[in-house]
């Protein structure tokens, strides 16, 4: 399977990396299976800070993933909104996973978690809306032992 993951440069050798603020899944290395959205993700860098960007594409070996703590969600549940609202709202929480894999929580869905945090909906109604969403995945790689599993294959420019 191939992972894609945007950046202002070309990451040969993924690391975990801790942001300067909190994200869906924790701290580490975020891919995507949709290029587009990586390539979203660049173009969004490219007009702040730089006027070029990479989509790096990686190949998951599957035969390693055996070893591996995975935590997947297929689409939004009770269980990925208490997960992603921990990680984004508890800077000291953490989580023992390897990786975990599920709907990226962008800006559209935000604007229904705050619906949420304010008390205008409930959690199920939450759930029922994000489900009507076409939501694009992304794995969090949270361990160096995980970061194994990914081989670099190549990097597209991404120009403005």
């Amino acid at each position: 399977m191939k992972l894609y993951h945007g950046s202002l440069e070309i990451v040969e050798r993924p690391v975990i990396r801790v942001p300067n603020r909190t994200l869906d899944y924790g701290n580490g290395f975020y891919t995507t299976t949709s290029e587009s959205q990586a390539t979203a993700w660049v173009l969004r860098k490219t007009n702040r800070l730089s006027s070029i960007g990479y989509v790096n594409i990686y190949e998951l070996r599957d035969k390693l993933l055996s070893d591996l703590h995975i935590l997947s969600f297929d689409k939004p549940s009770e269980e990925w909104l208490d997960f992603v609202m921990n990680n984004r709202t508890n800077a000291d929480f953490t989580h023992n996973y390897d990786i975990v894999r599920g709907p990226v929580a962008n800006d559209r869905v935000y604007a229904a978690f705050a619906l949420f945090e304010s008390g205008f909906i409930n959690k199920v109604e939450l759930i029922k809306e994000l489900r009507t969403y076409k939501l694009v995945d992304q794995y969090l790689f949270h361990t160096e032992k995980s970061l194994k599993v990914l081989t670099f294959v190549d990097a597209k420019t991404i120009q403005l």
